[in-house]
């Protein structure tokens, strides 16, 4: 009983955010008794149509009215004019933009008034209500997945619609029309498979006090009903929310539902990939508040001047199982908070005309006048404490494989490294026409494609020996499937990480560059759109284009062109070279490299959309990676006389203003190359000149794995080394998988019992012994022959320390520095070779990399 009593007063609460019923109530109802139409509303004179003999529509309008002021809230109601059950079916609004702000449709059992219509603040129905569609300026109508009904009538379901409608300005009533909007429903009586159904993720007790800047409301509850599939959502908050979110968390992992600001028209809208919801499923929910502005602390409840925090998701269940309406307003798992993902904080920028109003609430004119002071700028509400940091304990910067050239995430949430092995792109590589000229070194002999546990950086499974050149871009698709770019080869391949019979589709011919559809010329990277297949290739450094192929590979079309002057145009690249999708947006965008800057383009037109360049970025963009919200990217080293450092950036993509900063802190970035973020709030990040692959995280989730690392996380990384000696023993792998697991032990042993530190310091100490003796040789030098060794002395200073950078053939290697003394093996150093390091200008030879300095060099300046 006492369970019931709490349900209901969390139906009445819920209705209440419509308004309490006021005691004035009986004075400001409409008179009118009987449903009357003015005569400017044609075609409403008929409410109720026949179809054929199981399906009818219902016309349900405003009976003609005219709003007298700007956020006037009217509502009416209209019973089922049938007792047996039926079903809703189809929802076509009736409303015009210029008039109306926004209806909503519920389902009840007593209206809150019995007149023609009424004003909303005295509330919609009396009982419980259930939204059944929204509609509102600038947002998409609901619609229904075939099958699918609303069950109304009968027994269980509703016996009136109470429509509300909000007409927010006013000025185009200065003709004082009257106004019919609302909506027709399409109904049948046929029983439906499917049936729809309301969860209300409710707070109940959030506090928000006065001048804070950020406060949560966390809700979650454990589901434990039969299966439901969400398909919409619909978020609602009053003036201090910035965004609310909605997850289904199974296994911990975060599934996205729904993120939207709450200031945005508040319609239901569609979910980005259809979300299943199982028993022992948790539902989560955070809204995200600000205090600033207020004098005193904020509560939930009713009125404008608090606050409610609401998501309603929509669902269906199979018609035997089906539950109309459930409800969520406890927090069962406060502690999964921690490791949200970073989108939820992050609020969504509204722009002006499209803020939605709260006018419908009542809300006393004193309390408005001190409660309200002012309201944040939005900017200063970006501000979060979202923090991108190096995972420390992360060993995958010890992996040591060859140049990184790409890092994607496979469905598993595996890292997964494309990498050149022995293969280094310099001057060399290509003549005047950008034809390979190496080919006599064959392709890779060990496996370029690296799948790397997450957590602990085993190497889970290697592939792709002999099949590449000069490997690129990777990118994995929604079936877990590779695709990969060969500079060298100018091909694009589709990989089968489990098969071993080859590509499952080439684009472009072999070692054959060229600008027709046909061929590319070094294409740089792939994207696949997991809603229609489509392929997406950004060709390259010697082509300025994107090229779009159907699923089947076959030539669609192509758009851009190459750069001209200082301020190039919107579809005009310098070196395409990353690509990231927006699907939700059906957006494409691109890292326009030499540019130093970011297009974003519609996918099914190509129209330009954006472009995001900032100051910090300097003069290049290698990569860019999108996940929920939040796009990822990284610079290139700075020209001579450039201040802005080479490091990553965390981006608002609603506004693509920069959240936050991050630079590695064991090693350094020379060249990143590739970037690739989860939903996890895991960021990965290669460098094709230092060989290094990072693993970023936010400063929360890494707090929360710093309490765990004395337990489990401490044996979690123990583990999978036992397990992968196991499956050795019983699978004997590929011989470069146990190459780069012995280096992986050599490297950094988590049995040994000395730190990494220690090793590290012991081996730069004689390094840095042997440069001082060098440079004071070179001075006593100087001091012996005289002002005219000054230049020599600079000149072999830099071939020293050209050499400890890795420049030039000569450059140092610790293989050969420690296989000179007795007693040390060559095992496991050879990969620390910075020799031929590619895209890097050798002091020696004067030699440039094509990737690097791939803009022209500005001629000489002649003497006079």
């Amino acid at each position: 009983m006492a369970g019931v009593r709490s349900l209901l007063v969390l139906l009445v609460l819920q209705s209440s955010c419509w308004g309490f019923r006021s005691p004035l109530s009986v004075f400001k109802r409409f008179k009118e008794t009987t449903r009357s139409f003015s005569d400017e509303c044609l075609g409403t004179t008929r409410p109720v149509i026949p179809i054929d003999s199981s399906d009818f529509a219902l016309d349900i309008r405003m009976p003609g009215v005219t709003p007298k002021q700007s956020d006037t809230y009217f509502c009416m109601s209209m019973r089922l004019p049938t007792d047996e059950e039926a079903f809703v079916i189809d929802f076509k609004p009736r409303a015009s933009m210029d008039t109306v702000h926004h209806m909503l449709l519920f389902g009840c059992n007593m209206p809150s008034s019995t007149g023609s219509y009424w004003f909303c603040d005295e509330g919609t129905c009396i009982d419980k209500s259930n939204i059944l569609y929204a509609w509102a300026r600038n947002a998409p109508p609901t619609r229904l997945p075939k099958g699918v009904g609303f069950r109304v009538g009968g027994e269980t379901g509703s016996k009136y619609f109470v429509l509300q409608v909000h007409y927010g300005d006013i000025s185009a009533f200065r003709d004082n029309h009257k106004d019919c909007s609302g909506v027709s429903l399409h109904l049948t009586r046929l029983p439906q498979p499917l049936i729809a159904g309301m969860y209300l993720m409710m707070s109940v007790d959030t506090v928000i006090p006065a001048g804070e800047k950020v406060v949560n409301s966390d809700i979650s509850c454990q589901y434990k009903k039969y299966p439901m599939h969400v398909f919409a959502y619909r978020v609602h908050t009053h003036r201090l929310g910035k965004v609310v979110s909605g997850y289904r968390v199974r296994d911990e992992q975060w599934t996205l539902i729904g993120r939207q600001s709450p200031q945005l028209p508040q319609a239901f809208y569609p979910v980005e990939q259809p979300v299943d919801v199982s028993f022992g499923d948790i539902l989560a929910a955070r809204c995200v508040f600000t205090g600033e502005g207020r004098t005193e602390a904020t509560h939930i409840g009713g009125t404008s001047s608090d606050e409610m925090c609401n998501l309603y998701i929509m669902y269906y269940m199979e018609a035997k199982h089906a539950v109309s309406f459930m409800t969520c307003t406890q927090n069962v798992a406060p502690d999964m908070f921690r490791t949200i993902p970073p989108e939820a904080n992050i609020p969504i920028p509204v722009q002006p005309d499209m803020v939605m109003m709260h006018g419908h609430h009542k809300e006393t004119e004193s309390k408005d006048k001190t409660s309200l002071l002012q309201q944040p700028k939005r900017e200063d509400v970006l501000e979060q404490d979202f923090h991108v940091e190096e995972a420390l304990d992360w060993p995958g910067v010890y992996l040591l494989p060859g140049q990184v050239s790409g890092v994607a995430l496979d469905p598993k949430n595996n890292l997964v490294i494309f990498h050149r092995g022995d293969h280094v792109w310099d001057g060399n590589s290509f003549d005047s026409k950008f034809v390979y000229q190496q080919r006599g070194l064959g392709p890779i002999e060990e496996d370029t494609i690296l799948v790397i546990d997450p957590n602990n950086a085993t190497v889970l499974q290697s592939s792709g020996k002999n099949l590449f050149y000069l490997p690129h871009g990777l990118s994995i698709d929604k079936d877990g499937n590779y695709w990969v770019t060969d500079v060298a080869l100018h091909q694009v391949f589709k990989l089968d990480p489990h098969s071993k019979k080859g590509p499952l589709l080439i684009l472009g011919r072999s070692m054959q560059p060229g600008s027709d559809q046909n061929h590319f010329c070094q294409p740089t990277d792939v994207a696949v759109d997991p809603d229609t297949g489509t392929i997406f290739v950004s060709d390259g450094y010697c082509n300025s284009r994107i090229v779009q192929f159907s699923p089947s590979g076959k030539f669609l079309t192509q758009w851009g062109e190459e750069s001209s002057g200082i301020n190039p145009k919107p579809g005009q690249f310098s070196v395409p070279h990353s690509l990231a999708l927006v699907p939700h947006l059906g957006q494409l965008c691109v890292a326009d490299r030499e540019n130093g800057r970011i297009q974003c383009f519609k996918t099914d037109t190509k129209e330009f959309v954006q472009e995001i360049k900032h100051a910090s970025f300097g003069r290049n963009v290698f990569a860019i990676s999108y996940v929920s919200g939040l796009l990822f990217a990284v610079n290139g080293k700075p020209y001579f006389g450039d201040q802005e450092p080479v490091q990553g950036f965390v981006m608002n993509f609603s506004n693509g203003e920069i959240i936050d900063v991050f630079k590695p802190v064991r090693k350094h970035f020379d060249m990143p190359h590739d970037i690739a973020a989860s939903e996890d709030g895991a960021v990965y990040v290669g460098d094709a000149h230092t060989n290094t692959v990072w693993k970023f995280t936010s400063a929360e989730k890494m707090e929360h794995r710093s309490v765990k690392k004395a337990g489990i996380e401490a044996q979690d990384i123990k583990e999978p080394e036992e397990v992968v000696d196991t499956k050795m023993e019983n699978n004997p792998a590929s011989s470069e998988l146990q190459k780069i697991q012995e280096k992986q032990k050599l490297i950094h042993e988590p049995n040994s019992g000395v730190p990494v530190v220690l090793i590290t310091t012991l081996l730069v100490i004689p390094v840095v012994g042997l440069l001082a003796i060098a440079v004071f040789i070179q001075w006593k030098k100087s001091r012996a022959f005289g002002a005219d060794s000054e230049h020599k002395l600079e000149a072999s200073s830099g071939r020293v320390l050209g050499k400890l950078r890795g420049k030039g053939s000569g450059g140092l290697n610790l293989g050969n520095f420690f296989a000179s003394r007795k007693g040390y093996s060559r095992k496991g150093f050879d990969r620390l070779s910075t020799e031929g390091s590619d895209q890097e200008k050798d002091e020696d030879d004067g030699s440039e990399s094509e990737e690097e300095y791939s803009a022209p060099l500005p001629a000489p300046t002649t003497s006079s």
